[in-house]
């Protein structure tokens, strides 16, 4: 078995040594509207979203009642946890559909308009379906942090145009999904969506992109957390007599991190994976403020 992995392996590689300088050029971005790659993107995005749409309300929805459109005040659950989150998937989205477009060519406006907004129009649409489904509703909240995301990468590129503030996303497990994991994920890969005790959302600040003559390498940024353990439930409620007493705590955190996407190369392959890791914090030394335990030092935090 072991020599059939290497094999495979060392297929792949051979074949990716092969392949680069033309996956390198394919990955180009285009100088001039190229319309193959414009419609190309146009159809993979509509048929990405319906199909995930689709297989959201199959294996999602339908385990739980239906109901008339209703909304849901749930601004205080999860001491905003969520919130962040449809803030994060937004910023995110908009940034990958305008890069996309950037890639065929398309104008900077356009890609602003129906690249940036990718991830508001998406979130609004799954919004719709909490809506119809009993168990949740559809939240202003969500849709206000839905705006807020949206609006973190369209404003940057008006004003700047470039990212100087990036938003990204750290995770480590913790003991709360074990108490339920129903609710916050039964093993890593459903704990790393769902355990908001785990989650750290940050804003990533491009020293450099600030100070434009400083001798600060261009890859450096300073990081702001915010994250929060002690939770159980949505808000500090018992659920059928249990989870009773939840010590909820607000974590601020302070750290340096790395913006992968200034790291120079002639590479657009490099550039490609750059700025798909981009999305995630750098682990790196954390200063953390809380007000429970007030200041405490993190030697790697994740």
């Amino acid at each position: 078995m072991k020599h059939i992995v290497l094999h495979i392996a060392f297929g792949l590689m051979s074949l990716t040594c092969v392949s680069q300088s033309a996956l390198n050029s394919f990955l180009k971005p285009s100088d001039t509207l190229n319309k193959p790659r414009r419609n190309a993107v146009i159809i993979s995005e509509a048929a990405l979203g319906t199909v995930s749409l689709l297989a959201l309300n199959q294996l999602w929805y339908a385990d739980y009642p239906r109901s008339n459109f209703h909304t849901l005040d749930d601004n205080s659950e999860w001491l905003q946890m969520d919130k962040l989150g449809h803030v994060y998937s937004a910023y995110q989205l908009g940034r990958v559909g305008a890069h996309i477009l950037n890639w065929s060519g398309v104008s900077k406006k356009d890609q602003l308009v129906y690249g940036g907004t990718l991830g508001f129009t998406f979130l609004t649409a799954v919004e719709v379906l909490d809506g119809f489904s009993d168990e949740w509703g559809f939240s202003w909240g969500d849709m206000a942090a839905n705006a807020a995301g949206t609006g973190l990468f369209i404003g940057q590129e008006l004003l700047w145009d470039e990212q100087r503030i990036t938003m990204k996303y750290s995770f480590h497990r913790t003991q709360y999904a074990s108490q339920r994991p129903d609710k916050l994920g039964n093993g890593l890969a459903e704990e790393f969506l769902k355990d908001y005790n785990g989650q750290t959302y940050w804003l990533s600040f491009n020293i450099h992109s600030f100070f434009k003559h400083s001798k600060i390498p261009t890859w450096i940024n300073v990081a702001f957390g915010y994250g929060a353990e002690g939770m159980l439930t949505g808000s500090n409620e018992t659920v059928n007599d249990m989870f009773q007493n939840q010590n909820r705590v607000r974590q601020f955190y302070v750290s340096l991190d790395v913006d992968l996407t200034r790291i120079k190369t002639n590479s657009h392959i490099l550039k490609t994976v750059f700025d798909i890791f981009n999305t995630i914090k750098i682990p790196f030394p954390a200063m953390e403020f809380n007000e429970e335990n007030g200041i405490r030092f993190h030697g790697i935090y994740f």
